[in-house]
């Protein structure tokens, strides 16, 4: 397979053509003629660093949904995934040579009745490292704690787990060779997991600028899955009769983002892509998020980069290089110049095959 046109092997280099034999990327044309040729702006299968195929508002879904699930996501050129916390065993989807490339965190780990019903391993803080050690085993070298969540009992987001027990989960995961994230709204919570070590943050709506220089200095990433958040104000709505407190807060969190995630990438914090899609998000919305982190400040290229170069090398994969695995998307037009070039991609291609392919411009 010969692609070619505009090669995107970082955000700032381009070269004409790249080629594919035996599933891998070579730069040295192999001799005859080649079987197909594609044309367009060429870059690295885009990366969802915030995915959870095998999981819906119900919890653990059939492995013919998850299938959907995942196929949806490769479709829109999502070609590995970061998931982030799922009920059941997935690893059946890495033997898929059609499916996205997958990197499990095993089940989420949260505080006792302080998370969607039947998601999570649910613990007390004593018993929180053994959890959280057990599902960095299950996982393929990431673990997720819930860091917070509701507390009915003081009617707003509190953290779920004290200091000491979160510095104990870390230095746990990190025994087992295993990083660590949390969800985290609140900006409570934020202080509790820097002390403990955290190596990365979901949504991190709380984030003040306090925060930052140690954000920076420990080179803790986040993940803010923007189409998220832009959940927040039905939370509210549904909250408010009874949780006015709470709320106010959710309202408040979701009416900061932009300046968050600006905040956060000028400073120079790594900032990656996740659609947070299998709870209330479908998949397939990777080039959604993409949209929306250059609409919050960081611009087209960065946004891109967020889903693609930089965040396959976090997350230990390579881009186009020679003899690397040809995963690849294929766009009629440049997306560094317009985000919306993601969603009319001209072809997909996984482990050296088109997955798929349009006609339309």
């Amino acid at each position: 397979m010969h692609l070619t046109g505009s090669v995107l092997v970082s955000p700032s280099e381009s070269v004409p053509d790249v080629y594919v034999q035996d599933g891998r990327f070579t730069f040295r044309r192999p001799p005859g003629r080649p079987s197909r040729t594609l044309e367009g702006w060429v870059l690295p299968g885009l990366v969802d660093a915030h995915c959870h195929v095998g999981l819906d508002r119900r919890g653990r879904v059939p492995d013919a949904l998850a299938e959907q699930q995942a196929l949806q996501d490769r479709d829109a050129g999502t070609l590995l995934i970061r998931d982030a916390g799922v009920v059941n065993d997935t690893r059946w989807i890495q033997d898929r040579a059609d499916l996205p490339r997958l990197v499990r965190a095993g089940r989420h780990v949260a505080r006792t009745r302080r998370y969607f019903r039947d998601y999570a391993v649910e613990v007390e803080p004593a018993d929180l490292a053994g959890a959280v050690a057990e599902q960095a085993r299950r996982g393929d070298g990431w673990v997720k704690i819930v860091g917070d969540w509701i507390d009915r009992s003081v009617g707003d987001l509190a953290p779920a787990f004290p200091p000491a027990a979160l510095k104990d989960a870390v230095d746990a995961a990190h025994a087992e060779g295993a990083r660590v994230t949390a969800h985290c709204f609140a900006a409570e919570t934020l202080d509790g997991m820097l002390d403990a070590g955290i190596d990365c943050i979901e949504h991190a709506t709380g984030m003040l600028p306090r925060h930052i220089p140690r954000f920076v200095e420990q080179g803790v990433a986040i993940v803010p899955t923007l189409i998220n958040i832009d959940t927040f104000p039905a939370i509210a709505d549904g909250a408010a009769g009874k949780y006015p407190d709470y709320a106010a807060h959710m309202r408040r969190l979701w009416g900061g983002r932009e300046a968050m995630v600006r905040r956060a990438h000028d400073a120079g914090i790594a900032v990656y892509a996740g659609t947070d899609a299998g709870s209330v998000i479908t998949h397939g919305r990777l080039p959604d998020e993409v949209a929306a982190l250059a609409a919050a400040g960081l611009g087209p290229v960065a946004a891109l980069d967020a889903a693609c170069w930089s965040a396959r090398t976090w997350l230990g994969f390579p881009g186009i290089e020679e003899g690397a695995s040809a995963d690849a998307v294929v766009c009629a037009g440049d997306p560094r110049l317009d985000t919306g070039a993601l969603a009319a991609l001209r072809a997909v291609v996984l482990r050296g095959e088109v997955v798929r392919e349009s006609f339309e411009e």
